[in-house]
């Protein structure tokens, strides 16, 4: 094992600040969304060619998963960052804000993108590791389904690029700029869509007799819907129910044929999960068939439980702690958010970490939201030594 000394720290970083500041901001610049970032996907293999990485192009879409060898160990690491955009217009008015009207980085992954490059670049320089580097770069993560994670895990990722853990950051507007916050297992929430369509049987709204009302099946529905959490789940446990559209008719004097209802359905509990969908199915199923009317329930599982492994999650606290205090480090709260690298996390171990984005960072996907510059130094220096270390052990 390397003396402490020897090991990534963030001062080794610093020289490289106003190299890392213009990357980010190029990146930020120009913006790609999830399918379409051809452009930031060449940005960032040319890089990575040039300090000397085998680089795999095209995996899973525009993804970049580079591999770096040094010594004889025979372990390896994989490390995560995602690429795309955001489908809003910017409002920053930075110097550097999107040149693409409608596009922008509001999720910070013009950051994430960076800090492994710098990562990359330091490693390939200082070679102070032995085994396996490798960095996935991965598109699509704001797509739902199919995902960036999913399209590359389809593609063989772990096949063709065989990895003993992986791990991910993702910043953290609301904790000050360069901390780190970790937890072991789940950390974001299961993120499932319901489309609800009730048929009833439309008529004139002065002749309801007539007629089987959606709108009064939806209505009760939705009403109905509030306990599910209230009474159906153990109060230590968190889940959410949102009812985000609800949609029926056109006329004030019309009862029309069918209502219309979408919701967001998010918990941390696999079983919750399972809870939910059955409460909810069978809820809405027998609102309907008290009213006489037909439903049709369409039911999407989307990104899973974000659950990091307790061993790979200790470790990445450890390193954090030695790079930059134990005080800079704090446990990550619940977030209601998802992420699609629980798709990695379900086939191999690892942890997804956040990186502090400042205290008066406008929150994630706004139109003023900035990548805090700040924060590049550590989040390189901790994706290095994360690297080193691990591949130490």
């Amino acid at each position: 094992m390397l003396n402490d000394n020897h090991y990534a720290r963030v001062s080794d970083f610093e020289p490289m600040e106003a190299e890392l500041k213009a990357t980010r901001q190029y990146l930020h610049a120009n913006p790609e969304l999830s399918l379409e970032e051809a452009e930031t996907a060449r940005y960032v293999a040319e890089k990575l060619e040039a300090w000397g990485y085998e680089v795999a192009r095209n995996v899973g879409g525009h993804g970049v998963v580079a591999r770096l060898k040094n010594g004889t160990g025979t372990k390896s690491i994989g490390i995560r960052a995602d690429m795309d955009a955001l489908p809003i217009l910017e409002e920053t008015g930075l110097p550097y804000a999107s040149k693409t009207p409608g596009k922008m980085h509001a999720c910070g992954h013009d950051g994430h993108t960076t800090v492994l490059l710098g990562a990359a670049e330091y490693l390939a320089r200082t070679r102070r590791f032995d085994g396996t580097v490798t960095l996935i770069f991965q598109p699509a993560e704001e797509n739902g389904k199919p995902s960036g994670a999913q399209k590359m895990i389809e593609d063989g990722l772990f096949e063709r690029f065989p990895i003993d853990a992986i791990f991910g950051l993702h910043n953290h507007p609301g904790a000050p700029e360069g901390t780190i916050l970790t937890r072991s297992g789940p950390m974001m929430a299961s993120s499932d869509t319901v489309n609800i369509t009730i048929k009833g049987k439309g008529g004139h709204a002065s002749r309801p007799h007539l007629t089987i009302d959606p709108i009064v099946v939806a209505c009760n529905l939705v009403v109905s819907l509030q306990t599910v959490v209230s009474r159906n789940i153990d109060p230590t446990q968190t889940a959410v129910v949102t009812v985000g559209t609800i949609h029926a008719g056109e006329a004030v004097n019309v009862i029309p044929e069918y209502a219309k209802l979408a919701l967001s359905v998010r918990c941390f509990e696999p079983k919750i999960r399972e809870l939910l969908e059955r409460r909810i199915t069978k809820l809405a199923r027998s609102m309907a068939e008290a009213y006489d009317a037909t439903i049709e329930i369409d039911y999407e599982h989307g990104y899973p439980v974000v659950a990091n492994s307790e061993a790979e999650t200790d470790f990445a606290r450890l390193v954090a702690q030695e790079l930059i205090g134990s005080d800079k480090v704090a446990t990550c709260p619940l977030i209601p958010g998802s992420e699609d690298f629980s798709y990695f996390l379900e086939r191999k171990p690892g942890s997804f970490l956040r990186l502090g984005n400042g205290l008066d960072s406008a929150i994630l996907h706004s139109p003023k939201y900035d990548f805090a510059d700040g924060s590049l130094t550590v989040g390189a220096a901790l994706w290095a030594r994360l690297a080193e270390r691990f591949l130490a052990e």
